[in-house]
């Protein structure tokens, strides 16, 4: 999928761009040469089911690749929890994600 990507990427008119949406590869720096490719302006991660930590993880292996995460965005919320607890949660977990996205 990758190749075939790769090939339809070098068809695109001078100048022309897209942004990939990609889940996160098993193998480390899989997504790379599509990183690298000056037809694409970013590659996105999704979480691909992974916890939050995990997905962190795998993203910070991954340079050039940014986040896409509302489902581990929003792991570990409630609506159970007080404001100040809920607020912390949102705060630890946009900043692991960003943390993970510059890695």
């Amino acid at each position: 999928l990758r190749d075939a990507m790769l090939a339809q990427l070098d068809a695109l008119d001078d100048g022309q761009q897209v942004m990939l949406k990609l889940t996160l590869p098993e193998a480390d720096g899989f997504h790379q040469p599509l990183v690298d490719h000056p037809a694409v302006l970013k590659v996105v991660a999704l979480s691909g089911g992974y916890s939050r930590d995990e997905a962190n993880a795998r993203l910070s292996r991954n340079p050039g690749v940014v986040a896409s995460f509302s489902r581990a965005l929003t792991e570990g919320l409630s609506a159970q929890q007080s404001d100040e607890e809920f607020n912390t949660m949102l705060d630890t977990s946009i900043g692991s994600i960003f943390e993970a996205s510059i890695a």
